[in-house]
């Protein structure tokens, strides 16, 4: 096949919206506002279902406009009838628009004028004429008439589409925002809005959440727009979420986040960290429930088999890592770094999460030690001790292996890091002692202090760190510096001769 038969085909121009009868456009106003989506094949199909609805005043008239658009769509979708004029090759052919919502959908303004239809633009929202005070004035309403009519009518409509929402709680619909430092989005009215849903009926609440799931199931592949990226900053903050009742839709929320390209999760991460800071803990505390609940569920029938969402936990993790970045961005940090760790962790097998670490990496495969944001101090020095125990044997183990193939008769010295000093020259003699023996140094260390008898269980080896630590610290021996102010042991400015000595508290440390 030659260069030239792999031009991709451009979407024909919705121009069978047009063909709609007055009828429907009286009845619906806001979605004639919509951008029409339409692909080379189906717009005479899209045309018919909508001009079924009408009425039809003849059967003769019927067949011959199926016929006439039949005829308009053949020769839209034959490929004789599509000409890029002055391409020669490949590389000439106009670039794809990053913000087209289907694949190889050729952007409108990449084609030559004379192929250019009046199309709707896909940044036109639909109209919503209500504003943060109408909608506080129809809960204050509902108190004395306890009419949800108008609240519910609001709710339906805001969360029924991505362009909804940004169309209800976007500042201005009409300007595109397309920055990192303003998201676009009216905080004040989305927290309104938030804080009396949780105060409103069962059956607003379930058509929040039918709108929602209507979104995420209704949306493309492909790149996403600025709008698009509103609409997940927004659903992200929905307090639902912190029912189990609604993991289902919420995993799936944060499978789509997770799965934004890396330019995407820039503008989120910026965005996020605009939010107050009780608004950015609840946002965390929600997301640590919702692994801690899939880890450990207080009622197991309530979700899917472990095995069929494996998923929610990575996906959970990386939004959460979005957050665990903006919050880094921000000086002073908007919550502690330890409102992150979550000691559910603690009863796992730490352990076996770092191995798969080590033997993946950042692959495919996960484990919790990529996100260490999330662990504890205390389960990571869990890790740091096993992980030094288990380094210790293998170490020993391999230098008893290497004794044998040499045939040589093993010693038990060569399965600890033996170190034999003076008391009236700790330092050095330590100093000398781990130079000499650097390929021991993840040996169990034994000591032995000259001229003394005794055998190391334990004991000598504690009087020795403690010695070390008394005298490398003191202010007479000059390595180090107490402020009082911190607190706090810091490094000597007179003390820049031997910098063998700071490693020696190195390898001790």
């Amino acid at each position: 096949m030659s260069e030239a038969g792999r031009v991709p085909s451009p979407a024909a121009p919705p121009e069978v919206a047009a063909a709609a009868p007055d009828e429907k456009k009286g009845k619906e106003p806001e979605r004639e506002k919509l951008p029409p989506i339409v692909s080379a094949g189906a717009g005479a199909a899209a045309g018919l279902d909508r001009g079924s609805k009408g009425q039809i005043s003849t059967f003769s008239s019927f067949i011959s406009t199926v016929n006439q658009k039949k005829e308009a769509t053949e020769n839209r979708s034959s490929p004789t009838h599509l000409v890029f004029p002055n391409i020669k090759n490949v590389r000439d052919l106009p670039p794809i628009c990053l913000d087209v919502r289907q694949k190889q959908r050729v952007s409108v303004d990449a084609l030559p004028s004379e192929m250019k239809a009046p199309v709707l633009s896909e940044s036109v929202l639909p109209n919503q004429s209500k504003t943060m005070k109408d909608f506080q004035e129809d809960i204050e309403k509902v108190k004395s008439s306890g009419d949800w009519k108008a609240v519910h009518d609001f709710y339906l409509t805001t969360f029924d589409s991505f362009p909804e929402l940004n169309a209800a709680f976007k500042k201005d619909a009409t300007a595109s925002f397309n920055t990192i430092e303003d998201s676009g989005i009216n905080a004040k009215f989305v927290n309104a809005v938030y804080d009396a849903l949780l105060n409103t009926p069962q059956d607003i609440q379930k058509t929040v959440l039918k709108g929602i799931i209507n979104s995420l199931l209704r949306e493309w592949k492909g790149p996403r727009t600025k709008d698009d990226l509103r609409a997940y900053f927004i659903l992200l903050q929905n307090p639902q979420f912190s029912n189990t009742s609604t993991y289902v839709i919420h995993a799936h929320l944060l499978r789509q986040i997770a799965a934004l390209v890396e330019a995407d999760h820039h503008f989120l991460v910026h965005w996020l960290k605009k939010l107050s800071q009780k608004r950015f803990k609840q946002l965390v505390e929600r997301l640590l429930q919702f692994i801690s609940l899939r880890l450990f569920p207080a009622k197991p029938e309530e979700f899917p088999p472990i095995t069929k969402c494996s998923w929610w936990i990575p996906s959970a993790s990386k939004v959460l890592a979005l957050l665990n970045t903006a919050n880094s961005l921000v000086h002073p940090p908007l919550i502690p770094y330890t409102d992150f760790y979550n000691s559910t962790l603690d009863h796992i097998d730490l352990m076996e999460e770092y191995h798969t670490w080590q033997s993946f990496g950042n692959s495919h495969r996960f484990s919790f030690c990529q996100y260490p944001f999330v662990i504890s101090i205390a389960a990571k020095k869990i890790i740091i001790q096993r992980d030094s125990e288990q380094q210790m044997i293998s170490i020993a183990r391999q230098s008893l292996v290497d004794k044998v193939s040499r045939r040589q008769r093993p010693d038990m010295n060569m399965l600890f890091l033996n170190m034999k000093v003076r008391r009236t020259h700790l330092v050095s003699d330590s100093l000398d002692e781990l130079t000499r023996k650097r390929a021991d140094l993840k040996k169990k260390l034994k000591v032995t202090f000259v001229g003394e008898a005794g055998l190391d269980m334990g004991g000598l080896t504690k009087e020795w760190f403690l010695l070390l630590i008394r005298q490398i610290f003191h202010p007479d021996y000059g390595m180090f510096t107490y402020h009082k102010d911190s607190h706090c042991h810091w490094f000597s400015s007179f003390k820049c001769d031997n910098y063998s000595e700071f490693r020696l508290v190195g390898i001790y440390a």
